[in-house]
């Protein structure tokens, strides 16, 4: 006899449901109680239990939408639904022994809501090489972050895409055989680890050893040291981070040479033998690094940018951060820097010059969007490349608020750890390019923002003051704006805000 078990009510509001996925295998041997699957609604997840002993049958896959009171699955009871877990076990490992191998197609998995393709970055696995359930075989990267593969199932990998693809969400990129021509059994397992040495060098390799993972695999790049030099540390002799940070080119690699690229062109033939390397190289170019030049050349052709800048008197902040620096790194165990001050200021002209802060939206871009909040974006250069991290309502916080945040953030961006979250949605942009030198930029909007400050280094420079020329510490400030939605009065009007706010920090303690 089959129980029919359909889909339960699980809230008022709640008229359907996602299966997120099953906790056992069509077919599986449940008891009554036992979990087999979950539901997920917009508002929670649900473990839903069995309602008898016996066989289930799926009715649904996962990730099939279903309404409440929909068949969801039946589970078959009687004497042959009755055998025990162990012999049902049993029984299945005699037939995955004689039975033919099944071939498991791997997809791109969905990696964040607005990303619709990905760039198989490298292999982690060889063609053909045996792995168990959860291994890494593969490294995805993105224009926000790089993702590790798992092996959704046990057995032998086989290549269906090359590593530098570039992949749709969904799209088939591997294969994996198993059964008894692909993945073995457990007790064959051991036979073949124990007589491996044909393979590796001892049994307790395996794929991962001498693999570098993707943080070490930059760094032992950026030092030219070959990952086969590297005894890794790691999980299965994997290369950490911290091997690859602590390993130092050897002598021979040193006397090395490095090797030209494919296409590197043979020096002219002439009279005079020219002396040094000569050599050239083409590198991929990242996800990140197209993504950001699709968007700045978007920026620049599809909004009205035009640029203003004035000097700030850098000497009030400078007196100030000198003279309560150290208690305000007692108090708050963080530095006190300019971003602080400048974040300060930009929120308070934000909210007096409300264009500024605003962006083009619609399907015809012909609405503007006004935010009645400030979430500032950080412009932080990452070994990546250039990230945006958010402050959220940057207005709230206090000046230790602010610092604790650019610290958090910074850190995060150093150690490509910066979540998707974390790098959309700010309302305005700053940048500061005075820690690199620069003495004077116009930097480009981050769409769809409407502006951007530019910040630039502090140089001591002859100023007339009351009359006298004095010397004293000036830096030079840059607004880009979209004339499309800010005039030239309101974006000068907002510079010269910045401009007074900072000349005279005591306007940001008392709101004038």
């Amino acid at each position: 006899m089959a129980k029919e078990m359909k889909i339960p009510t699980v809230g008022e509001s709640i008229t359907e449901v996602v299966i997120a996925n099953w906790l056992v295998e069509d077919g599986d041997h449940v008891e009554m109680d036992d979990l087999i699957c979950e539901l997920e609604s917009d508002k929670a997840t649900f473990e839903v239990p069995a309602e008898a002993d016996g066989i289930i049958k799926f009715k649904a896959e996962a990730g099939d939408t279903l309404e409440i009171g929909a068949l969801l699955c039946t589970i078959e009871e009687g004497e042959n639904a009755g055998e025990t877990k162990e012999d049902e076990k049993e029984e299945t490992e005699k037939e995955e022994s004689s039975a033919k191998s099944e071939t498991f197609i791997m997809k791109i998995p969905t990696v964040g809501e607005s990303i619709s393709e990905v760039v198989l970055a490298n292999w982690l696995v060889e063609d053909g090489e045996e792995v168990e359930l959860d291994d890494p075989i593969c490294e995805l990267e993105s224009d926000k972050a790089n993702f590790e593969v798992p092996a959704e199932k046990a057995g032998k990998v086989f290549h269906i895409a090359e590593a530098g693809s570039t992949l749709a969400i969904g799209d088939d990129f591997a294969k994996i055989e198993t059964g008894a021509d692909g993945s073995s059994s457990s007790s064959s397992k051991e036979t073949t680890s124990a007589s491996s040495s044909e393979t590796y060098s001892s049994g307790d390799s395996s794929y991962a050893t001498g693999h570098a993972s993707p943080a070490a695999a930059k760094i032992l790049a950026e030092k030219g040291i070959d990952s086969k030099d590297i005894k890794g540390t790691g999980r299965d002799g994997r290369i950490t981070k911290e091997d690859a940070q602590n390993a130092q080119k050897s002598s021979s690699q040193a006397k090395t040479p490095a090797k030209s690229s494919k296409k590197d062109e043979k020096a002219p033939s002439t009279s005079q033998t020219i002396q040094g390397d000569r050599s050239t190289k083409i590198e991929r170019m990242s996800s990140l690094r197209k993504t950001i030049a699709k968007r700045l050349v978007a920026a620049k052709n599809q909004t009205a940018m035009l640029t203003t800048f004035n000097e700030v008197d850098m000497s009030a902040v400078m007196e100030m951060r000198k003279k309560y620096k150290d208690k305000f790194k007692e108090k708050n165990e963080v530095g006190l820097g300019f971003m602080s001050f400048f974040t300060k200021a930009v929120t308070m002209a934000l909210m007096e010059i409300p264009g500024v802060n605003a962006q083009i939206t619609g399907e015809k871009n012909d609405e503007i969007l006004y935010h009645n909040y400030a979430d500032v974006s950080i412009a932080v250069s990452s070994p990546r490349g250039l990230v945006v991290p958010v402050i959220r309502n940057a207005e709230q916080l206090s000046f230790a608020g602010v610092e604790k945040e650019v610290v958090r953030l910074a850190v995060k961006a150093r150690d490509g750890k910066l979540t998707i979250d974390e790098m959309t949605g700010g309302t305005f942009t700053i940048t500061n390019g005075g820690i690199f030198g620069s003495m004077l930029s116009t930097p480009i909007i981050n769409a769809p923002q409407s502006a951007i400050l530019g910040l630039h280094n502090i140089v001591q420079r002859p100023v007339a003051i009351d009359g006298k020329v004095e010397i004293r510490p000036i830096m030079y400030v840059a607004l880009s704006y979209d004339h499309r939605i800010v005039d030239g009065k309101e974006s000068v009007t907002f510079l010269y805000r910045i401009k007074e706010l900072i000349e005279d920090p005591s306007r940001l303690l008392l709101g004038v």
